[in-house]
């Protein structure tokens, strides 16, 4: 691009989805152009930081050839013409396997695009390597058997996050500008946290999720578990969220949801600034406190907020998906054992947990789950955004989930206000707000009412706009 049009996101090289498809469609640079120099960021960046596991050169500058010929044909390609994205290991992207960074599935390869995966392509993008992750995603660091870690660029000391950590990690260096991941207890906003990008997880059904299930899914995934994109600009997370969005055949938990409009609700935001009063880092405290200050000069209402039930909620989620894992992960239903560090933490966090061994006891707490979804609803009525941390701590030493069941149980309460919107399935979105003194990326979580992801995105953007934007990460300078 120009230098007289450089885009309103760019930060360090970095240009925004939004920028590269206008780029595009105008014919201002093309797509082989834009997927060059992400091929080449890859190839600089990716073997420090591990992040990608796959990378598409061939049939990423084939998509791109296939796009610039349809400008030049004077036809539109889409309104993600030439954005290059990173799919994560646990959808389905027929150029590769869908591993789910297992050894047992390293040669799965689907017979065709998850929907999410076709609807980005079919608008233009280009899929240009996938994103690491941790066992069946179920992690809150990215590390596996058979691909390693993935480094966090900002400081190799701390951990990248999970499970969304590869597309994470790419899409805050510039190796692609769009990351899809998904999110059943964080998974998106723990890593955009970490590294500094935006992470949406939206509400439960706004987004599909699988091509074809042939096989038994845990009521906690079909619950919980949402996809989702990174990003590094709010408008880039609005745009692939319209892109990816509503009804699919092959997911019965997705729909045509409803928008809930910023117009139809309050002007009003919760703070919460200690979830249940276990402290939170000077770092995460001052996050919070920059946030909330942006949103009053927007001319936001703040009110300081103690959610309903939330630590109930908190614990429900994690002895529900507990149970769940340790039927579904069982290496008797898997075939073969997970990988090292994923056998760790499925012992751990499950004795920490306290999983349900009735069926009566299983079936009381999921009954327990509408009484706690029409406290928050009827909460959103009057306060429809309630901004906190993502985790209350600064991000930990790689592997900082492991070592028995305190450190299982220390990286859960880190996360309480964040696995809460899992359980209740609302959209959150994940931002940064500057860089702290000890050089890494800060952030906040917003939570919004149930399909209120425009009302996410109005706030995010005021935050956006006023706090520092993010620089390059050391790894990728």
């Amino acid at each position: 691009m120009s230098a007289d049009r450089t885009p309103r996101h760019e930060a360090a090289g970095r240009p925004a989805a939004v920028e590269i498809a206008t780029a595009v469609r105008r014919g201002e640079t093309t797509a082989a152009e834009m997927i060059d120099t992400h091929l080449a960021r890859i190839a600089s960046v990716n073997p420090t930081v591990d992040a990608l596991t796959v990378v598409f050169a061939d049939r990423a500058r084939e998509a791109a050839e296939r796009i610039d010929a349809t400008v030049a044909d004077g036809c539109d390609p889409g309104p993600l013409a030439g954005v290059p994205i990173s799919v994560k290991e646990n959808i389905d992207l027929t150029w590769s396997a869908t591993t789910n960074g297992w050894q047992g599935l390293s040669g799965a390869i689907p017979g065709r695009d998850a929907t999410i995966v076709r609807r980005l392509r079919d608008a233009g993008a280009v899929p240009i390597g996938r994103g690491n992750m941790p066992d069946f995603g179920m992690r809150w660091d990215t590390d596996n058997d058979l691909f390693g870690r993935t480094l966090n660029p900002w400081d190799p000391a701390r951990s990248a996050g999970g499970s969304s950590g590869g597309d994470a990690v790419a899409v805050a260096t510039g190796m692609s500008a769009i990351g899809l991941g998904n999110d059943f207890g964080g998974s998106l906003r723990l890593p955009a946290y970490a590294v500094g990008a935006l992470g949406l997880r939206p509400s439960r059904g706004r987004v599909p999720r699988a091509a074809v299930q042939r096989h038994p899914v845990a009521l906690t995934l079909q619950q919980f578990s949402v996809n989702g994109p990174l990003a590094r600009s709010v408008d880039d997370l609005a745009l692939a969220l319209r892109v990816m969005a509503g009804w699919d055949a092959d997911d019965p938990v997705s729909i045509d949801a409803p928008r809930v409009r910023l117009e139809e609700v309050p002007r009003r935001v919760g703070v919460v600034r200690d979830p249940l009063g276990g402290g939170v880092a000077p770092e995460v405290a001052a996050a919070i406190v920059r946030a909330q200050a942006s949103l009053v000069d927007a001319g936001w209402e703040v009110v300081d907020l103690d959610p309903p039930l939330l630590e109930e909620a908190a614990v429900l989620w994690r002895r529900l998906s507990c149970t769940d894992m340790l039927v579904s992960l069982d290496p008797k239903t898997l075939g073969r054992p997970l990988g090292r560090s994923a056998t760790r933490f499925l012992r751990d966090s499950t004795a920490a947990a306290r999983p349900y061994e009735s069926a009566s006891d299983y079936a009381t707490a999921w009954a327990r789950h509408a009484v706690i979804a029409a406290e928050w609803r009827r909460l959103q009525v009057d306060v429809p955004l309630i901004l906190g941390p993502v985790s209350t701590s600064r991000m930990r030493e790689p592997d900082y989930d492991l070592g028995g069941t305190d450190a299982a149980d220390r990286a859960w309460r880190d996360l309480r206000l964040t696995v809460v919107a899992n359980f209740l399935g609302l959209p959150a979105l994940a931002l940064p707000t500057g860089l702290a003194a000890d050089g890494m990326p800060t952030g906040v979580q917003l939570i919004g009412p149930m399909f209120g992801e425009d009302i996410v995105f109005a706030a995010a953007r005021d935050v956006e706009s006023r706090v520092e934007r993010m620089p390059l990460p050391a790894a990728a300078c």
